[in-house]
C-alpha cells in the first residue's frame, strides 16, 4: 500500500511514500519504522521498489517505511539532499554544509512525527543510499534531538561528509552534544567498482564514524558491486533491521 505522507507543504520537495507496516502492532511502541532516502537525482518513487520487496517477501511485517524526497535543487538541475560541488566532494572540498543542515533538519521532522504517533526513537531506523547515506550519517552525528538515540543506521554506497578536520566536533558542540554518540548500531556498505565513493573517502568514513561510535559498527564491501545495490545488498540490509528492530509481539 502506497500513501503520501502528510506533512507541512515546503516549496521545491514532494511529499513522502509511507508504506504501512503489513501487520503493525496494537501497541505503537512495538511498531518499528525505517526512514531510507534516495540518492542525488532520485526520488522516493525510485526507492518505493525496495520496499515493494521486503513486503512482499513478508519481510519484517511490523516495520513502517517512510521514503522521504530531496528537494528539487535549481543549481544541479536535480533532486539533492545537497548541492555537490563541482566533482569536489569526494575530496572533501567546498562542501554544502548549509543544504545538508537543512536536509538534516527535514529528516528530523520525519522522525519527530513518527514520535508523535508513539513510536520511540529506539524503533526508528535512519538510512539512505548515496547522499541519502550522507545525511543519515550526519543526522546521527549532529542532531540535537536524535544524535545516538535511534535504533540503527543503514548507510549504502556513500560516505560520510564534512569529514575533514573537526567540522563534526565543532556542530555537536554548538547543539551541545558530548564528544561521541554511544554505540548506536550501524551498517555501512560499499562497491569495490564504486568510483564515486573512492577508497580513501570510505576508510575515512570508517574512521571518523568508529571514533563517535565506538565499535557498534558492521561493515560489508561487495566486490561485484560499483555505485549500485542489488539483492546480496539488500538481504544484508534485513539481517541487520531484522536484528536491530525484531518483532515485539503484543
Amino acid at each position: 500500500m502506497k500513501r503520501r505522507m502528510t506533512l507541512p507543504s515546503i516549496v521545491n520537495r514532494d511529499d513522502p511514500i509511507y508504506k504501512p507496516a503489513e501487520r503493525p502492532p496494537s501497541d505503537p511502541g512495538h511498531q518499528a519504522v525505517f526512514i531510507f532516502a534516495h540518492g542525488l537525482g532520485d526520488s522516493a518513487d525510485g526507492m518505493e521498489g525496495i520496499a515493494d520487496q521486503f513486503q512482499s517477501a513478508h519481510k519484517l511485517p511490523h516495520m513502517h517505511w517512510i521514503l522521504p524526497n530531496a528537494m528539487r535543487n535549481n543549481e544541479v538541475g536535480a533532486t539533492a539532499w545537497f548541492t555537490p560541488k563541482a566533482t569536489k566532494l569526494e575530496k572533501g572540498e567546498n562542501e554544502d554544509e548549509k543544504g545538508m543542515l537543512e536536509s538534516v533538519a527535514y529528516i528530523e521532522s520525519l522522525i519527530e512525527a513518527c514520535r508523535n504517533k508513539g513510536i520511540p526513537e529506539s524503533r526508528i531506523v535512519l538510512g539512505g543510499f548515496s547522499q541519502g547515506c550522507a545525511i543519515s550519517l550526519l543526522t546521527d552525528l549532529v542532531s540535537r534531538k536524535y544524535s545516538g538515540r535511534l535504533a540503527g543506521i543503514i548507510g549504502l554506497m556513500g560516505q560520510l561528509p564534512l569529514a575533514d578536520g573537526r567540522r563534526i566536533n565543532d556542530l555537536r558542540a554548538l547543539v551541545d552534544l558530548p564528544p561521541t554518540t554511544g554505540e548506536v548500531p550501524i551498517f555501512l556498505a560499499r562497491g569495490r567498482k564504486d568510483h564515486l565513493i573512492d577508497r580513501s573517502r570510505w576508510t575515512l568514513t570508517l574512521e571518523k564514524m568508529a571514533a563517535f561510535q565506538g565499535t557498534a559498527i558492521e561493515t560489508k564491501e561487495y566486490a561485484h558491486l560499483g555505485h549500485s545495490l542489488d539483492g546480496q545488498v539488500l538481504g544484508d540490509v534485513c539481517k541487520f533491521l531484522e536484528r536491530i528492530v525484531p518483532s515485539l509481539e503484543d
